[in-house]
C-alpha cells in the first residue's frame, strides 16, 4: 500500500448560480499579463455547450487522455513514432479559434476624442496583434445560458437526443465551473519530454516548472480537459496552480473564497498509489467505482501508519479525517469525476443538479406525493446525460447520487415542518439520520471552516540552515522567448 495524501475539490452543482465570481478571482490574481490573455484556469461553462475551449470533450478530435490497451495504459495520440514526428508540430492541439482571440478597448480614445459632431467609441483591439478587431466573434464564455442554441448546445458531445433542447417543456441547463483536476494519473505529466510538468508529493498539486519547460506543447495535447494552456509570449506552458501559495498557508483556493454560492469544499483525501494503474483499466461504467476503492479511509490504523511511512504530517491526517472531501465522495458516494473515461483519475468531484424539473401535461411541474419536492424521472437533465459528463456512461452511480439528495430533501423538509419523517425511504438510499443531518449542515449553513479544511505546509519540519543556504543573491530573469 503506497498511501498518498491529495488536496481535493468538490464542486455542488445545484448551488451554482452561474456568477464568474471564481473565473474573475483568478484571472485577476495569476493570469492578467501578456502572453495569458486569453487564459482562464478557472472557468464556468453552460451545459448543455460547447464550453472552452470548444469541444474540448470530443477525443476524436483531440485525443487526449489515456486508453485502457490490454493490461496496460497508453496516451491516446502518443507514442515514440508520433511524439517524433510531431515535436515542432502539434497537430491535436486546439488552435487559437477554439479559445478565442483575447480583445480589449480602446478607452483613451472614448475619453480623449476632441469635440465633434459624433459620439466617441472605445473601439476593440486585439491583445496579440494590436491590430482592431472589426468583429468579436468569441469569447471565454461565448454560449454563457445558451443552451437552447442550435449552434452551442446541439453540439455538446454528452447530448445525445437532440431534441431535447427543441422544446421549451424538456430544455435545461446548468452551469459547470471548471479548473485543472490534478490528476492521479496525469496526462500532461507523462507527455512532456522535457518533464517540466510535476505532480508535488506533499499536496498533489501538478506543477510547471518553468526553468525546464521548453516549450513542446504535448502537454496542451495530452491533457483531455484541455487545462494546461501555452503563453505564447514566455514559450512556456501555465496551468491552474490550485493556489498553492494560500493553501500552503491553510488558506482556500481563490475562487473558493470568492465563490457567492458556497458550493466549493476543499479537502484531503488519502488515496493508494499501487491500485491507481488497475482502476484505470476498467470499463468505463465501472470507473468510478474503481476511483473510490482507490480512496482510503483515513480512520483506519494500517492506512495511517502508512501515510506515516511515506512522510504525511499528522496534521494531514487529521485534517483527512475531518475532510468534508472525504465524506462527498467516499462515505456518501454523491461527488463524481467529470469524465472518468478519460482515465486520468482527476481529483476534482461534482455532485450532480437536481434542478430544473420538467413542465409537463400543461402543470408547472411534476410532482411526488411528497409535494414540492421533484422524483428522479422528473429533473428535466436526462440521466444519461449526466452519466456521460460523471459517470463514464454508467446510469446506476448518477441515479444513486441523485436518489440521496432527493431522500435528504424530502427527509429535512419534513423535519423543519414538524411533519412525520419517513426513515425508510432515508434508509433505502442509503442515508440515515446521523448522515442525513451531516449533509444538510454541510450544503446549508456550514461555515467556512467545516466547508475548507485545508492543513498548513509542515515548513518547520525543514532544515532552517539548508534552507538558508539554498536561498541568496541571485539573477532575475525575465522569462521570455529565447530565454531559457
Amino acid at each position: 500500500m503506497d498511501v498518498r495524501a491529495q488536496l481535493v475539490m468538490v464542486f455542488n452543482l445545484d448551488k451554482c448560480i452561474g456568477c464568474h465570481a471564481c473565473s474573475l478571482s483568478c484571472k485577476n490574481i495569476w493570469t492578467d499579463r501578456k502572453g495569458a490573455e486569453y487564459m482562464w484556469w478557472n472557468n464556468v461553462e453552460t451545459k448543455p455547450g460547447v464550453g472552452y475551449p470548444k469541444k474540448w470533450e470530443d477525443q476524436e478530435e483531440f485525443k487526449g487522455g489515456w486508453v485502457a490497451d490490454g493490461h496496460n495504459l497508453r496516451l491516446k495520440a502518443m507514442g515514440k513514432g508520433p511524439t517524433l514526428l510531431s515535436m515542432f508540430f502539434q497537430p491535436n492541439m486546439p488552435k487559437l479559434e477554439d479559445y478565442y482571440e483575447p480583445f480589449d478597448f480602446d478607452y483613451g480614445n472614448l475619453y480623449g476624442a476632441k469635440g465633434g459632431d459624433d459620439q466617441p467609441v472605445a473601439e476593440a483591439f486585439s491583445q496579440i496583434t494590436g491590430e482592431k478587431m472589426a468583429h468579436i466573434k468569441a469569447g471565454p464564455n461565448w454560449d454563457d445560458d445558451l443552451s437552447g442554441s442550435q449552434v452551442y448546445a446541439a453540439a455538446d458531445v454528452n447530448l445525445e437526443d437532440k431534441k431535447i433542447i427543441e422544446q421549451y417543456s424538456t430544455m435545461f441547463m446548468q452551469y459547470l465551473p471548471r479548473i485543472c483536476n490534478h490528476c492521479a494519473n496525469p496526462a500532461c505529466v507523462a507527455s512532456c519530454p522535457s518533464r517540466a510538468i510535476y505532480k508535488r508529493g506533499e499536496d498533489g498539486v501538478v506543477l510547471v516548472d518553468q526553468e525546464v519547460c521548453k516549450g513542446w506543447r504535448f502537454c496542451t495535447s495530452a491533457c483531455p480537459y484541455k487545462k494546461v494552456y501555452f503563453n505564447w509570449n514566455s514559450g512556456k506552458a501555465e496551468k491552474c496552480i490550485f493556489c498553492f501559495p494560500r493553501t500552503e498557508t491553510g488558506q482556500c483556493n481563490a475562487c473558493a473564497h470568492s465563490c457567492v454560492g458556497r458550493i466549493r469544499y476543499v479537502g484531503v483525501l488519502l488515496y493508494d498509489a499501487e491500485k491507481v494503474e488497475q482502476a484505470l483499466l476498467k470499463p468505463d461504467n465501472q470507473l468510478v467505482e474503481a476511483h473510490r476503492a482507490v480512496i482510503l479511509d483515513p480512520r483506519d490504523e494500517a492506512v495511517r501508519e502508512g501515510a506515516r511511512k511515506n512522510g504525511v504530517p499528522e496534521q494531514w491526517l487529521e485534517a483527512a479525517e475531518k475532510s468534508p472531501v472525504y465524506a462527498l465522495v467516499k462515505e456518501f458516494g454523491l461527488a463524481l469525476p467529470l469524465h472518468p473515461e478519460f482515465r486520468t483519475m482527476p481529483m476534482a468531484y461534482y455532485i450532480p443538479s437536481l434542478s430544473p424539473v420538467l413542465s409537463a401535461g400543461g402543470e408547472l411541474h411534476q410532482l411526488v406525493e411528497h409535494g414540492t419536492i421533484p422524483s428522479r424521472e422528473a429533473l428535466r437533465a436526462p440521466i444519461g446525460y449526466l452519466a456521460s459528463l460523471f459517470g463514464g456512461g454508467n446510469r446506476d452511480v448518477v441515479a444513486a447520487a441523485l436518489e440521496k439528495l432527493i431522500a435528504l430533501r424530502i427527509h429535512m423538509r419534513a423535519k423543519n415542518l414538524d411533519q412525520p419523517t419517513d426513515e425508510a425511504s432515508l434508509g433505502k438510499a442509503g442515508l440515515d439520520e446521523a448522515g442525513a443531518k451531516r449533509l444538510y449542515r454541510l450544503f446549508t449553513i456550514g461555515g467556512y471552516n467545516e466547508r475548507n479544511i485545508i492543513p498548513p505546509q509542515q515548513r518547520e519540519e525543514l532544515d532552517s540552515h539548508t534552507r538558508k543556504g539554498a536561498s541568496g543573491f541571485g539573477i532575475l530573469k525575465k522569462t521570455g522567448r529565447g530565454r531559457r
